[in-house]
């Protein structure tokens, strides 16, 4: 094969492209703007994928991999920048996703977070979370956050990281970054061993299970501050997911911990702009004020919704509002913002309301003139 990695990386970072797929029977797949577009290149065949990537893997991931079908890894190549690789067997065959991530960690502000996000890694303690589906730049956001208390603060920040996607240099805080696999064997495990290491901020790059939460959380609770993300697409789901994956009997107690550390949770979406130009964020803040914390303490996170559309004084706001902003912005479709929406009527409402006030609005002006009072 004629065509090499290392080119189709080049290609990928040129195109400015997210992610690399390398599928069997396709061209190489690349995903731009949130879109995947085809390539070029001739179709892999079933000996493609193990011909591109063995090359830049060590013989132990490649051990590993063939052992347990599945590996993730993160790979470095200069003058072109840095990948996470994660490798899979469909049909027997090697087949492979490539993240392409960018060199340069961008700021809360470019990213296009709202301000409040840089004030909740201000706080000495407690747990801040960035969650969202897969492939919205929760790990971005995180990286944003981690490198602001990097510039802000003199700590020690300890991250880990599965597989680390951004390198973090030492500026004001010293910064400790641990890749599983290479460093730790597991988030649970990296983190018991992390609140030995004295650090003050703490960075978890999944919060996936039983173990890592519950340590998490005694982190958050011990008087560091804990960044993390998670799959769950809103606050509500948030709250829920770490409260449900512990057996009942344990909730009582993760209920009392959870409302005593969060700080703040931020959920995102990324949403192709409707002049096809890229893709914008959307956002949901929750902010750990008092009335939120009653409300997971009393087990009654249904209403946090309420409490969110009621406060945006202090920096909160619905996911709904976002995509309804962006939307009469002109920066989103309608029809993106409804697919979205949690409740399309939350939309709807104000945009009919709107529309109704302006249509009133324009038959008023053309109304002729009625008689002059004559005093």
């Amino acid at each position: 094969m004629g065509l090499a990695l290392i080119d189709l990386l080049r290609e990928a970072v040129d195109r400015g492209a997210s992610d690399i797929h390398l599928v069997t029977g396709l061209p190489p797949l690349l995903r731009v703007d949130g879109s995947i577009v085809a390539t070029e290149h001739e179709p892999l065949d079933r000996d493609s994928g193990k011909a591109f990537i063995y090359p830049v893997l060590s013989q132990d991931q490649i051990e590993t991999f063939e052992r347990t079908w599945r590996l993730c890894v993160s790979s470095f190549f200069p003058e072109i920048g840095h990948f996470r690789i994660t490798l899979y067997y469909a049909r027997t065959c090697v087949e492979c996703a490539i993240r392409v991530c960018p060199p340069v960690i961008r700021g809360i502000s470019d990213l296009g977070l709202p301000e409040v996000t840089g004030e909740l890694v201000r706080r000495n303690a407690g747990l801040v979370l960035v969650t969202g589906p897969t492939g919205v730049g929760k790990t971005t956001t995180m990286a944003a956050m981690i490198d602001q208390v990097n510039r802000e603060r003199r700590a020690k920040i300890v991250t880990v990281e599965d597989p680390i996607e951004y390198r973090h240099i030492h500026r004001k805080s010293i910064i400790v970054q641990q890749e599983i696999g290479s460093d730790a064997k597991s988030f649970g495990d990296a983190l018991t061993h992390i609140l030995r290491m004295d650090p003050d901020v703490i960075g978890v790059g999944e919060m996936r299970d039983l173990e890592t939460i519950a340590t998490a959380l005694t982190a958050a609770e011990t008087g560091h501050l804990v960044i993390a993300t998670l799959h769950t697409p809103d606050s509500v789901g948030t709250v829920d997911r770490i409260v449900d994956v512990f057996p009942s009997a344990q909730q009582p107690q993760i209920i009392t911990q959870l409302a005593a550390t969060i700080q703040g949770v931020v959920s995102q979406q990324l949403i192709p702009r409707l002049d096809r130009t890229g893709r914008v964020l959307a956002t949901e803040v929750l902010i750990g004020t008092t009335a939120v914390r009653n409300v997971i303490r009393e087990r009654r996170s249904h209403q946090l919704y309420n409490i969110i559309q009621t406060s945006a004084e202090q920096g909160m706001h619905l996911m709904d509002d976002s995509l309804k902003e962006l939307y009469e912005s002109g920066i989103i479709s309608y029809d993106e913002a409804m697919i979205r929406s949690r409740d399309p009527d939350h939309i709807l409402s104000d945009t009919r309301a709107r529309s109704e006030g302006d249509q009133a609005s324009e038959a008023a002006d053309r109304r002729p003139p009625g008689p002059r009072n004559r005093h």
